[in-house]
């Protein structure tokens, strides 16, 4: 009878413990292969590829590697390193196993027979599939991530999507349509159907997204595009040049939406600065064509910044990755400034050893503010680069004009005269119809 009253406490006190709704993380092996005429080392694209997967929720237990010519047609490693990754995801408990490029679906259907069934195999593209939409937020950015997970799933089909025929269907009566095809053929159309619709509905917002960048456009005002490595700190420099709040982190693809803010320059004029989703060496072609909308807004931008982590021991591979994606979208022809950010990580005499070797590039720190004058100088100056000088006399009833000369035109000198307002004026290419017929003469 004594021992019930303490036993009924105890279990009294544990009923009202929460229970923990924390995600546990997932044990990961990643595995790479080494090639002579790789551009970046194993170590560095594995030390990535284990920062990619930290951003995806899971911890790095072991890594390995196979020096190849060309990766195994059948399963990507060689059969015996196969058999290695197998035993070793059983001897550490590992959840997955991520490989280091994209598999083939033959490479990853043999994959997934010789690791336990239990451990999943995916590849870099899944990988950053899932961060993608982790990390996506507004119904555009949702959008593209679903259609890139539905274009690299089609070729993986073997039955994997047979759940949603059942639940569209209901079973039982009227659910057996396709009489005579085979299961992959039914969940074939079904996902080239989903692929459909989602362009349909991408179409549509780009049509909405091009009518505002028509607008911009129209009204004369410089457009900046923010590109870059993803964790270069676009959106810290965006944050650090405009005072705004744009979210960003010390992750991998931290922010994936473009968002677009005005800067105005010392000389009174405003720009638009477009923060734009980061690259990343290896970005899957599908990524690519499904974020076009969203990076239409690099390649209808006047000028281009792109930011570089200079603290990087891989910035120069960076800079080849990112120029890659720039020329897929067409956008090489448009000037850039190059813009070494994160300076503050570098100490004394590393700083002024790199700007000797870059004296053309920007050198700054959206953490400190360091350089940052001297990069909204170049700006300036880049802004003004197209502009046509020239001298007006807008009437006075024309006061909208003027307001509008200040905000989106380099306003050199103004005066009040008995005719109207005499200015001298750097006026954008765009508004050079606009400011003509007030253009003053010599007479």
């Amino acid at each position: 009878m004594g021992d019930a009253e303490p036993k009924r406490h105890r279990n009294s006190s544990r009923r009202w413990e929460l229970a923990s709704t924390e995600v546990p993380r997932e044990r990961a092996i990643l595995v790479g292969i080494q090639r002579k005429d790789d551009a970046w080392s194993l170590e560095s694209s594995l030390a990535e590829l284990e920062r990619l997967a930290h951003t995806a929720g899971a911890d790095v237990v072991a890594k390995t590697s196979q020096r190849l010519t060309s990766p195994h047609p059948a399963t990507f490693v060689g059969s015996g390193k196969a058999q290695e990754i197998a035993e070793l995801a059983r001897s550490l408990e590992a959840d997955l196993v991520i490989f280091d490029d994209e598999l083939t679906p033959s490479q990853q259907s043999n994959l997934e027979k010789t690791v336990d069934r239990s451990v999943k195999v995916i590849d870099r593209t899944a990988l950053i599939l899932d961060i993608f939409a982790l990390h996506a937020t507004s119904k555009e950015g949702r959008l593209q991530v679903r259609l890139a997970q539905n274009q690299y799933l089609y070729p993986r089909l073997r039955g994997m999507w047979a759940h949603l025929a059942s639940n569209r269907m209901g079973g039982g009566v009227g659910s057996r349509f396709g009489e005579g095809e085979s299961q992959l053929e039914v969940d074939r159309r079904m996902v080239r159907n989903r692929i459909t619709s989602i362009k349909k509905e991408l179409a549509q917002l780009g049509n909405v997204r091009r009518q505002q960048r028509e607008g911009r456009y129209a009204s004369g005002i410089f457009k900046i595009a923010l590109a870059g490595y993803t964790n270069a700190g676009k959106s810290s420099l965006l944050n650090r040049i405009c005072g705004s709040q744009v979210y960003s982190d010390d992750v991998l693809f931290a922010t994936l939406d473009s968002t677009t803010r005005r800067l105005r320059l010392p000389e009174g004029r405003e720009v638009t600065l477009t923060d734009t989703v980061g690259f990343i060496q290896k970005l899957p072609t599908t990524l690519v064509e499904a974020f076009k909308s969203t990076l239409d807004e690099v390649s209808g931008a006047d000028l281009v910044l792109h930011v570089v982590d200079v603290s990087s021991e891989d910035y120069l591979q960076q800079i080849d990755a990112v120029n890659d994606v720039i020329d897929q979208i067409d956008a090489n022809i448009i000037p850039k400034i190059l813009v070494f950010n994160k300076a503050d990580l570098l100490d004394g005499d590393m700083l002024h050893a790199m700007k000797r070797r870059y004296p053309q590039v920007y050198f700054i720190s959206s953490v400190t503010g360091y350089g940052i004058p001297e990069l909204i100088g170049a700006i300036s100056v880049a802004a003004a680069s197209s502009d046509v000088l020239m001298s007006l006399v807008l009437p006075f009833e024309e006061g909208a004009l003027a307001s509008d000369a200040h905000k989106k035109c380099h306003v050199l000198h103004q005066e009040y005269t008995e005719h109207g307002i005499k200015m001298t004026v750097r006026v954008p290419q765009q508004l050079v119809g606009t400011y003509a017929p007030f253009e003053a003469t010599d007479a």
